[in-house]
């Protein structure tokens, strides 16, 4: 493994940690421009997150009503009661946002996948790095006022759904995520940065609570009048394995 990425997984409560969960719950509050955007109504209602940390899974209640929620693999997503009974689904979900740019409307099952495969990312990053498959390199040092910080890049195997390929990970002297960097190839590819603050602990894990996503300029530097998704993370809780 990576010397910069052990060192960075180890300030995050360590792999050894980390294998003996099996999924993450919390709560998670989202806003900003871009669901309004793709015509989705955007409410400021609290949502329980599930997501599986050895496994691209995750599902996220309520969905659309309190009786609903999603289930996302990279294969499938589907909206379906809390008993199990399928309301729809839509299987290779990626397929369906083929020519699709940054305001192209989407329906719930695209907003599902959305949410499935980018909250999958947030919260196993950044041991998500160290997954069979991910290929990272340190690339040149970025500079943030009087600091200096750590970048990772990742390129991604096909077999992951997440942003894009290539994605960018800015971590602080302190090691702790800072900025992460992608383009949002299910909306035309539009370049988003994202900053990430507010570190808890929970159950050993450290990780940021608060993330906010920004169209990216050609300067590599967020255009923080153009907010694009907001993220707060509240009520976190690692699940032992059985």
């Amino acid at each position: 493994m990576d010397e910069l990425l052990s060192r960075i997984l180890h300030a995050h409560g360590g792999m050894d940690r980390w294998r003996g969960y099996e999924k993450v719950e919390a709560t998670i509050v989202s806003g900003g421009g871009f669901f309004p955007l793709k015509g989705m109504i955007q409410d400021a209602t609290p949502r329980r997150m599930t997501v599986w940390l050895h496994q691209e899974r995750s599902s996220v209640c309520p969905y659309g009503k309190p009786d609903q929620r999603t289930m996302f693999t990279p294969e499938r997503v589907a909206i379906e009661k809390l008993d199990g009974t399928l309301v729809s689904e839509r299987h290779a979900p990626r397929d369906s946002f083929a020519g699709h740019q940054m305001s192209t409307p989407w329906d719930a099952l695209h907003r599902a996948y959305f949410n499935g495969e980018a909250l999958w990312t947030y919260l196993t990053t950044p041991f998500l790095l160290a997954m069979e498959g991910v290929r990272i390199e340190e690339v040149e040092p970025w500079r943030e006022g009087a600091e200096t910080w750590h970048v990772l890049r990742a390129q991604f195997p096909g077999s992951i759904e997440t942003h894009s390929l290539i994605q960018e990970f800015f971590f602080d002297t302190d090691l702790r995520l800072r900025r992460h960097d992608y383009s949002v190839n299910i909306a035309g590819g539009f370049p988003a940065a994202q900053l990430t603050s507010d570190y808890v602990v929970s159950d050993g894990i450290h990780l940021p609570t608060k993330r906010r996503a920004y169209t990216r300029g050609p300067d590599r530097k967020p255009i923080t009048e153009m907010l694009m998704v907001s993220i707060d993370i509240g009520e976190v809780r690692f699940v032992h394995r059985q």
